[in-house]
């Protein structure tokens, strides 16, 4: 007999946005196959869905993580202590355009030539111009001084201490995440956990994803909003079921999720989809209360038609599949597209996405 969720975790009162979750899920990540594949809008019958912004269920499937993944981790030296600053430098800031505009001002950006005073005047000039320095995702509290000034003391003060030795002398992702928390304006849950998500990517370091996990404000909502007021000090455990038993569920409501290129969805990917669906439930069903203040989505969907070439940590080992789809994608293009057309060969860039 298949067990739900208030067998295994006693207590928890499923709302109807529980049902909805998994429908959300599926629909979203369907949402992002079609996108990846050049599908034309409207890419879903959901009203909310199509208004509003909501990131991809793989987090490492955004276009920020895949900028990142991509043009900041595997590109420059892998020296882990270069990987690392990159990776840091990039994610403290979470905007491309930031990162684009300290290559063009330094170069290769290195950990070997980065100094406090340099950094400070070129972002100091670019905020004074009016070019915002953070994503939206990032903001946080006011300070007496410039942010990007206290972060640029961080990043000097991991240099000094030798970060990326100790974040490989690490056994464990708890590790990295515990060891990031030491340091100001990385001390809250959900940087430090971001973080250490964003240098597991990488080479320098290799966990298990399914190892750890901590729940964010925005997915503690989500999860109340879900299971009731008793699932507060229990979203690590609702986060791994969910992540455990994502097949038999989304079977049972007669879904099919569609995994990326063969991946399931890790506890990072299931704690933003809480996050995630928690803004959605907002306007979904409003009358649940959850932990957060919050009574409105800050973001309308604005499509971007930059094509994204999908490309993922080697060591996930799913890159062979992502080719293979395209291939698939540009023979199917071109036979839609009839006789004579000269579209896109099985090696050039096309939209790319999700295999289910």
């Amino acid at each position: 007999m298949t067990l739900d969720i208030t067998t295994t975790i006693p207590g928890l009162t499923p709302t109807a946005a529980w049902e909805d979750f998994w429908r959300f899920a599926v629909e979203r990540q369907n949402i992002f196959a079609k996108k990846a594949a050049g599908r034309p809008a409207p890419l879903t019958d959901d009203p909310i869905l199509r208004e509003w912004k909501f990131t991809a269920p793989f987090r490492a499937a955004d276009r920020t993580s895949q900028y990142l993944i991509r043009r900041v981790i595997y590109t420059g030296d892998q020296a882990a202590d270069e990987v690392v600053f990159r990776t840091v430098i990039f994610k403290l800031f979470n905007r491309p355009a930031t990162w684009a505009l300290l290559q063009e001002a330094v170069g290769e950006v290195r950990a070997a030539e980065f100094t406090v005073e340099r950094y400070d005047q070129l972002l100091t000039a670019a905020k004074a111009r009016g070019v915002p320095l953070y994503s939206a995702a990032y903001r946080m509290g006011l300070t007496r001084e410039p942010r990007h000034r206290l972060h640029l003391a961080v990043l000097d003060r991991m240099l000094r201490d030798r970060f990326a030795e100790r974040v490989q002398e690490q056994r464990s992702l708890a590790g990295v995440f515990r060891l990031l928390q030491r340091y100001p304006m990385v001390r809250g849950d959900f940087i430090a956990l971001q973080l250490a998500t964003d240098l597991n990517y990488s080479t320098v370091i290799d966990f298990d994803e399914m190892a750890f996990v901590v729940a964010g404000p925005g997915a503690t909502s989500g999860i109340v909003k879900s299971l009731g007021p008793n699932a507060v000090g229990r979203e690590v455990a609702i986060i791994r079921w969910v992540a455990e038993h994502q097949d038999e569920e989304s079977a049972r409501r007669g879904l099919r999720f569609p995994k990326l290129w063969g991946r399931p969805l890790q506890l990072i990917d299931v704690q933003n989809l809480f996050c995630e669906f928690n803004k959605y439930l907002r306007l979904a069903h409003p009358e649940l209360p959850g932990t957060d203040k919050q009574t409105r989505i800050k973001q309308l969907y604005r499509p971007d038609p930059t094509p994204i070439r999908y490309w993922f940590p080697p060591k996930w080992g799913i890159n062979e599949a992502v080719d293979a789809w395209y291939r698939r994608l540009a023979r199917r293009q071109r036979m839609e597209a009839g006789p004579g057309h000269h579209g896109p060969g099985p090696d050039e860039d096309t939209r790319g996405g999700s295999a289910a």
